[in-house]
């Protein structure tokens, strides 16, 4: 289910928002470009008056003076021209710009339903291919456009001055040009449209093939993820020709109008000067006024493609930037949240959930599930049923098998996710009234994948608390083990990491992430997965990280490994999406059951994991 498209008139009006702001910018860059062209259109009746001269027989002296000023002529034409088109892509950067911003701030609030719904190759097609096809027109298109497009209207201009019948014999090649056009923008459209789509479908099948070539791999699953590869490639491939086809054809109808055009205003200057209703050196202007309209023309009308081609892209972003944001869909009644998030949904009414200004404290921050159900897909519920509460400083282990639904419930708590039945609260406010910016604050969800921004390790640091001080950013690296390594990089905290800086090893990244937990500060801390450096050197000092950044917390652990388990307060196990053990590690193995099935089965492949009868340490407590 891919993301909308926004209609032509919703592009054209979003174009028009970004344009107000910057009238006055507009109006300058039209001003100049006009006054550029119209200067440079003086060339062709100068070159006629010298035919002229040497056509009566004048000497090279009367000729000085209209040289001199064909040279003044094209330097101030050439200067004029310079600043317009500085002016053009000034103005069209400035709308690139702002159209950037706003699609990956919509991006970013999007409720992840949707993007998943949609899949994440589409969203990236957008924010990556169709951004820089819009940029590419942008920066070499809109300015060459602006003046071919002026060029055209003051070039007829100019011939109609020299005679009236020029004019008509060169509008002989209009009908030729209009039906060009005509046909190619209704035939276009639909095309590249679909050719889009088919590159961004393309991208999510290579995405989803290559992201989970491990699981491909296991399950022999290569010939059948190759075959889809191998059709939307197709597909994508089959619609790229369709649109090569439709170019060349536009082009070849477009010469032969050029063809008809010359041929007529060449006849028309014949005529005129064999009756001496015209000079040779004004029908010399005619053909030269129209033989200099071939670039234009030829300009504007392939500059057609490629405004098509950014048309597309620019209706995909506006259709994402037009979709509600996470606050939005929150705030709607669960029977209209479908359509808010597809966008064609009534408005909501009352607040957006983004205004709640309730805060959670540390010694309330509970956690209650009641009757929560949810399903990725209608009719396949990961998840049934469910009922769990977190006292407030408990720490909860949740176990099971995998497909069990402990990360879905993970992330229903944590509010990225929101149930089809049922409800989530934190401290006894459910999860639709704090809104969206309120459960950020209070809960934080840290998984296995953790991202390492490129930029200094500070200003990585600083994406969880803004405001941190150094001191606070060092402090929060000691809780979780990390200042040892930190202060031993070549410029400390302002050493460059991630992309093209100084690579962290796995566990480092995921010191970093448990750092930002510590500086963000949630009441309510899950961790999915997210010290799974399980067999390696620094699981133990990863356990131990989290155990430092959980303190004083409320936190359920999504417990891959069982020794995280048996370190929690409290065991709650869940199998095929319902909650069928709950207790302390202890208790649950003296009772047989899912846990103690688990357990024996987890250590029987571990010979140095503690044994059934004789649980780890008791956990540290705040």
């Amino acid at each position: 289910m891919l993301l909308p498209t926004a209609t032509g008139a919703r592009t054209r009006g979003a174009v028009g928002e970004l344009l107000r702001p910057r009238r006055a910018l507009a109006v300058a860059a039209l001003v100049a470009v006009a006054a550029g062209t119209g200067v440079g259109l003086l060339t062709a009746p100068i070159l006629g008056h010298l035919v002229d001269l040497a056509a009566d027989g004048h000497q090279a002296a009367a000729m000085t003076a209209p040289f001199l000023f064909l040279i003044v002529v094209a330097v101030v034409a050439g200067g004029l021209t310079v600043l317009g088109e500085s002016l053009v892509a000034q103005l069209g950067e400035n709308m690139l710009a702002e159209l950037r911003e706003r699609l990956v701030a919509r991006a970013l609030r999007l409720p992840l339903e949707r993007v998943e719904a949609a899949g994440t190759g589409d969203l990236t097609a957008r924010v990556t291919n169709d951004v820089g096809m819009i940029a590419d027109v942008v920066r070499t298109a809109l300015p060459q456009f602006a003046r071919a497009g002026l060029t055209i209207g003051l070039t007829l201009v100019g011939i109609a001055v020299l005679d009236w019948r020029f004019l008509l014999a060169a509008l002989l090649a209009t009908p030729v040009q209009a039906i060009t056009v005509r046909w190619y923008a209704r035939t276009a459209p639909p095309v590249y449209a679909t050719q889009r789509i088919a590159a961004g479908a393309q991208q999510q099948q290579l995405l989803e093939t290559v992201g989970g070539a491990a699981t491909v791999r296991a399950f022999h699953l290569a010939p059948r993820q190759l075959g889809r590869v191998e059709e939307r490639s197709a597909e994508a491939v089959r619609w790229t020709l369709s649109g090569t086809a439709l170019v060349t054809r536009f082009f070849g109808r477009l010469n032969l109008a050029e063809f008809i055009g010359l041929a007529a205003v060449l006849s028309t200057g014949f005529l005129l000067v064999r009756h001496d209703a015209v000079s040779i050196g004004t029908a010399t202007a005619a053909a030269l006024y129209f033989h200099n309209l071939f670039n234009p023309i030829n300009a504007a009308l392939s500059l057609v493609d490629d405004a098509q081609a950014a048309g597309a892209s620019l209706a995909r972003l506006v259709g994402v930037i037009d979709l509600p944001d996470e606050s939005a869909v929150v705030a709607a009644p669960p029977h209209q949240r479908a359509h808010a998030a597809d966008g064609d949904g009534p408005p909501t009414a009352g607040p957006p959930a983004e205004a709640s200004s309730t805060q959670v404290e540390p010694s309330a921050a509970s956690v209650s599930v009641t009757g929560v159900t949810f399903g990725y897909r209608s009719g396949h519920d990961v998840l049934r049923d469910v009922d769990l509460t977190v006292r407030a400083g408990e720490r909860v282990a949740l176990v099971g098998a995998s497909g069990a639904g402990k990360t879905t419930l993970a992330k229903l708590i944590a509010g990225i996710h929101q149930p089809s039945g049922g409800s989530v609260s934190i401290g006894g406010v459910p999860l639709d009234e704090l809104g969206p910016t309120a459960t950020r604050r209070t809960v934080a969800l840290v998984t296995q994948e953790v991202h390492v921004f490129a930029g200094p390790l500070a200003d990585d640091l600083r994406l969880a608390a803004p405001g941190a001080t150094d001191d606070e950013l060092t402090a929060a690296l000691d809780v979780v083990g990390a200042l040892a390594w930190a202060r031993l990089l070549p410029a400390g905290l302002d050493t460059v990491v991630g992309e093209g800086g100084h690579r962290l090893t796995v566990a480092q990244a995921q010191q970093l992430a448990l750092a930002r937990l510590v500086l963000a500060d949630p009441p309510v801390a899950i961790l999915d997965e997210a010290t799974a450096e399980a067999g390696s050197a620094a699981a133990r000092a990863l356990d131990a990280a989290a155990d430092a950044a959980l303190r004083g917390r409320t936190a359920i652990l999504v417990a891959h490994r069982l020794a995280q388990a048996a370190t929690a307060d409290r065991v709650v196990v869940l199998d095929e999406g319902r909650v069928v053990e709950s207790g302390p590690h202890a208790e649950l193995l003296a009772t047989p059951g899912r846990y103690a099935t688990l357990w024996s089965a987890w250590t029987a492949h571990r010979p140095n994991s503690p044994g059934g009868s004789a649980p780890p340490p008791a956990p540290r407590r705040a």
